[in-house]
């Protein structure tokens, strides 16, 4: 009976793990066929590939550009829509700042649920990537709900619902509860559920968002944000990103 009892279990654990989704690869390690390259009002679209460029299996952002000189914002943008997955990718900062922002500290990030096109930068959510700060939060034109300390006003599970942001409001910011960003390679995760999302830097829960929402102008309410096209920045600061994974969530 015992022996029945195990390979029952044996074989019902093995179908679970071969029914488990794998992470499909969103950068293909050789060029940027399955992206698109947003970039700011006003600069021409052959600046584009000075901005994003593809080595050694790795995106290099502002590969040729000289430190301290005025580069052009950008985006790398998904050509496909997502709603429900884990999205890992890995990013290290290079040695280079750029105007407007060369005596800032270094500042990238990805956006999701974008709805808004070929705008930088396009309504969103977005998981800032930054010197320091790693894993804020930010809703741009969106209306998100999160869970805040009472005292220092970041990012706690425990803390109390906090909605900010909105249709009138550029950017609403909600920090992280601590930086754990490393030298060199760092690992970013987000794991989205729809109109929710968790925040991991180097495997830490750094923020969470429980409620997204975007404004219908045709009904002129608020409605659920659960899907849109995923952005890496270009914001004035030499990046490296690579191991960029889609994993879809199981029901």
């Amino acid at each position: 009976m015992k022996l029945i009892r195990f390979i029952t279990f044996s074989a019902l654990f093995v179908a679970v793990m071969s029914a488990a989704p794998a992470p499909t690869p969103l950068f293909n390690g050789r060029d940027l066929t399955d992206w698109e390259i947003w970039l700011e009002k006003g600069v021409e679209p052959t600046e584009a590939a000075k901005i994003f460029t593809v080595a050694d299996g790795v995106i290099h952002v502002y590969p040729q550009a000289k430190a301290g000189a005025r580069q052009p914002f950008g985006g790398l943008v998904t050509k496909q829509s997502y709603s429900r997955y884990v999205l890992q990718l890995e990013y290290r900062w290079g040695e280079h700042k750029f105007a407007p922002r060369a005596e800032a500290v270094r500042d990238a990030g990805v956006l999701f649920h974008l709805h808004e096109t070929n705008v930088i930068w396009p309504a969103s959510v977005e998981c800032q990537i930054q010197e320091g700060d790693t894993g804020d939060l930010w809703a741009i034109q969106t209306r998100v709900t999160s869970p805040v300390q009472n005292v220092i006003r970041n990012y706690s599970e425990r803390g109390t619902p906090e909605t900010r942001g909105g249709k009138d409001a550029r950017f609403a910011r909600f920090h992280r509860s601590y930086c754990h960003e490393q030298p060199g390679w760092n690992k970013l995760e987000l794991t989205v559920d729809g109109a929710t999302a968790v925040f991991r830097v180097n495997g830490y829960v750094v923020n969470a968002v429980t409620s997204m929402e975007r404004w219908d102008a045709a009904t002129q309410t608020y409605v659920p944000l659960t899907f849109g096209r995923i952005l890496l920045q270009a914001e004035g600061a030499e990046v490296f990103y690579r191991n960029i994974t889609i994993t879809p969530l199981t029901p």
